[in-house]
Parts: C-alpha cells; structure tokens; sequence
C-alpha cells in the first residue's frame, strides 16, 4: 500500500502515464497527469477530416491481456470498454514481381496474384521452426528481460535459468542473420526483417530476439478496437478519471523541481507549481535530462543510446475501393539491403518499404460509403531536415511504378506529417518514433533506466527500458510501478 497522502505527479499522458497512473491509484497514490498538448494519449492519437478518421500512431494491437491487465486494476474489462476485432487476414505483403504473401490469423501461407513460379511457398518446416524458435524467445524475454528493470547485462543473465536461455536469445545474432541461416527464400528474409522495424531499428543491427513478434503475432493475434486505436487511449482516459486520477491537458511543464537529492514536484509554463511526492516522466529521456531535469551524465548515457527511426506519414482519403486490399498492408521494396544502407548514411529510401493500414476495410464507419481512409507509412532517419514534406510524392509515386497502384488520381485530399512534425508534437529529438532503437549488441542495456537520478524521479514509457511499442509501454508501467512501490512510496 503507498505511503499515507503521498502524491505522484506523472509528466505526460502518453499511454504509458496513463497506464501508470491507473497502477499508482489502484496502491493508494493521489495521482496528477499532466499534458502538454490539448488531447491525452501521446502518439495514439487520431485525426478527422471530411468524413474520415485515421488512427495516427500505433495501428494495431498485439498482446490485449496487457491491456486487460490494466483495465482489471481499474475495475474494468477489455471487453466491456472496447470491442476488439481478431483481424483475419492479419497482413497482406507484395513484392515488385507481382508475389503477394498473405497471413492469415494465426498461419502463413504464400500466394501470386501474377505468376505461380515467383511464390513458390516457404519451406513449412523452416517457417515452422522460426515461429517455434520465437516462441521460446518470447518465453524467455517474459521471464528475464520484461520482468523488471535493467541495468546492465548481469541484470538479464541474473534471471536466467540456465546458459540454454542464453542460447534460445542469441545475442550474438542479428535478425537478418537469423532469419537467412532458416530461409532460402529472399523475400522470406525480407518480412522476418521487417520486424526489427518495429523498434525502429536495422534488421542487419537488431537482435535475432526480435524474431518473437511475428510469433507473438501468430499466437495471440493482431487486433483492431472498433472506432480506431485512438480509443484506447479514451478508454484509458476514461477509467483514469473514474479511478480518481486527476487529468489536466495543456499543462506543459517547464521544469521538474528537486529540494537537495529529491525530487518535490514540478513548475509549469505559467509559472504555477505542482508539489509531490515523486514525479514520473512519460516523455522523451533527451528532453527530460536536457531540460526538464538538466543532467549532464545522464543526458550523456542517453545520448550513446542509437536513436529509432523516424517516419513520414501519409493520410489520404481516397475514392473507390482497391481491389485485393487488406486491413494492414506492406509493399516491400527490390531491393531491402539499399533501403537500410540509404536510412544508416541519413537519406530517405528513395524506394522505401510502403506501409499502409485501411481501417475502413474493417470498420466502415472509418470513411464516408465508396471511399477508404489510408494511412501510409515509411522509415526515415531521424534527422528532420533530411526528410522533407515533398518525400511524399517520392512514396506516393514508388507505390505506384514500383507496385502498380497508383493512388494519385483517387485522392479525395491527402496531408503529410514529417519528422520534424512528430519532433515539435511529441518532444522526440529528430522525431525518432521510438525513441532509441534496439541496433546492437548493448542497445538495450543503453536505454534509461526507470528509476531517474535523484530520489523520487522514474521514468515510464518507449524512451526507457523496456522500449517502444504498445506492449512494452504497457509492460513499462508495470516496471515502474513496481519500483515505486519496493521503493517505499
């Protein structure tokens, strides 16, 4: 139970201080979120316009125990604040030769919509073999790596059972490197690659051990709430407020405040004061350390950490229906290996991989009747400048000569969220997505910790241990609340 009267006061009401603070008020805390922005959420956001509504941050949703975990604290349900949809087909792939590769909820098989020979399916027992393998990661990271904080290897090789969970982890091993020794087939390597992405990382410098998402994927499913992602972050809101958590949106916090070694609140742009107890910031550990809570060794320590990936999005609602289209779809490239290289040096892909999620496929309500609402988005390097609002005619036109859907003469209207717009919405130096990547070897072990320097500092969220990510922003409140509590508050 927390201290008698004590107060947490959570700086951004991004998932992650959301979820945490419904944690903190379930052990007794008087808990206050403060947003900087008039909307809470952070980047599960989404937008409207014409009829049309895009989910603008995550687009799908995986492990929705977490979720109901969370909403069990609160007196709640999953099923009965959200209605959840089993997508099924979860994905559909395609190729500049015309191979299509679709994923079935829960099962992989491979088709052509052009030409049989060029989709000749993957070896079942290869296939077969790398899900297991990502199941017995996945196994294992549950138990060692998500099952507290971290602070260096010894941390992680401390839970550990034995040396065969080293083994099942790899952690000398790259995903790319993974997924060549199982598979024959270049496009095969191309989608297990993409994984790493989902961190923001290379799949030639991320761990083999991000091979458990596609199996996460396959075992537990991808799901849709009905009304858009952006309503979890409502429900969240909304639970929040019954449980008694105070809620305050445009309240931009300017400093976090500390009396000698201990945090005592924090001082607002308009120059008012928040006291408390303890303070968990749910931003960006560059903007904390570099600002809110200057830290010179600390920002130092974040600054090695290799920032994620950042992004540019499209959000266009088109006219007519697309034949063969799925909820989630991804158009890869010829040539992955260019890709990466081109977003290592700080270019743009200039033939990225094309990430789109239609919605409205699912939900109808997404779009006005005969259109679709597309939300389209590529990997670029996390340097603003580099990434210009004009890139999207560069994605606009590869979707169409690369892949032969040309959506230009279609478009009901279309507007582009850059880099450097996510980097002013979100406090994210260079607009990185998921604030530091998962490339290389000690990148995890890179990531802030959730306990800040000075007493009664934390952190919660994708820009600290575990990462970024529904899942691990989830299973970072978790972290935190638990620290918080073993830490006598």
């Amino acid at each position: 139970m927390a201290r008698e009267g004590s107060h947490a006061v959570i700086v951004g009401g991004g998932v992650g201080g959301l979820a945490l603070g419904l944690r903190l008020r379930h052990d007794g805390h008087r808990v206050t979120i403060l947003e900087r922005r008039a909307t809470l959420g952070g980047k599960l956001g989404s937008y409207r316009r014409d009829g049309f509504t895009f989910d603008t941050g995550p687009s799908l949703i995986t492990l929705p125990q977490l979720i109901d975990d969370v909403f069990a604290i609160a007196g709640s349900a999953l099923a009965d604040e959200l209605t959840m949809v089993r997508l099924d087909p979860a994905f559909r792939y395609s190729w500049p030769d015309g191979s299509t590769w679709l994923v079935p909820d829960g099962t992989v098989h491979v088709g052509s919509s052009r030409n049989d020979s060029v989709s000749a399916a993957p070896d079942r027992h290869a296939l077969d073999r790398f899900l297991g393998d990502g199941d017995r990661m996945w196994e294992v990271s549950e138990r060692t790596f998500l099952a507290g904080p971290m602070s260096d290897p010894l941390t992680l090789a401390r839970r550990m059972r034995s040396p065969r969970d080293l083994t099942t982890i790899r952690p000398w091993q790259t995903l790319d490197r993974f997924a060549r020794a199982r598979f024959d087939d270049a496009r095969i390597v191309q989608w297990a690659g993409r994984y790493a992405t989902y961190s923001g990382s290379s799949p030639r410098q991320a761990p083999a051990a991000l091979a458990c998402i596609p199996a996460i994927e396959a075992r537990y499913g991808c799901w849709y709430p009905m009304g858009g992602v952006g309503e979890l972050a409502a429900a969240l809101s909304r639970l929040a407020a019954r449980r008694g958590v105070a809620l305050r949106t445009s309240a931009e916090v300017a400093s976090i405040d500390r009396r000698g070694d201990r945090v005592v609140g924090v001082t607002l742009v308009d120059g008012s004061v928040v006291a408390g107890d303890l303070v968990v910031a749910n931003a960006d550990a560059e903007h904390v350390f570099g600002e809110l809570a200057p830290n010179r060794r600390a920002l130092r320590r974040v600054r090695r950490a290799p920032r994620s990936t950042s992004g540019l999005v499209i959000v266009a609602g088109v006219r007519g229906p697309t034949p063969g289209l799925a909820h989630h779809n991804v158009w890869f490239p010829p040539d992955g290996e260019r890709e990466f290289d081109q977003l290592n040096r700080g270019e743009p892909a200039d033939d990225p991989t094309i990430y789109a999620c239609v919605s409205s496929l699912t939900d109808p309500a997404q779009a006005p009747p005969g259109h679709e609402n597309w939300f389209l988005l590529v990997n670029t390097p996390p340097i603003p400048e580099a990434v210009p609002a004009a890139y999207a005619q560069v994605v606009l036109d590869r979707l169409a000569s690369t892949h032969g859907l040309d959506l230009r003469p279609r478009l009901v209207f279309h507007e582009v969220v850059t880099p450097g717009d996510l980097a002013e919405r979100f406090r994210s130096p260079g607009g990185a997505i998921y604030g530091t990547s998962s490339n290389g070897r000690r990148a995890a072990f890179l990531r802030p910790a959730n306990r800040g320097p000075g007493r009664g500092l934390y952190l919660v969220g994708g820009s600290s241990h575990p990462g970024g990510g529904l899942p691990l922003v989830l299973t970072s409140a978790r972290i935190v609340a638990e620290l918080i509590a073993q830490d006598g508050w």
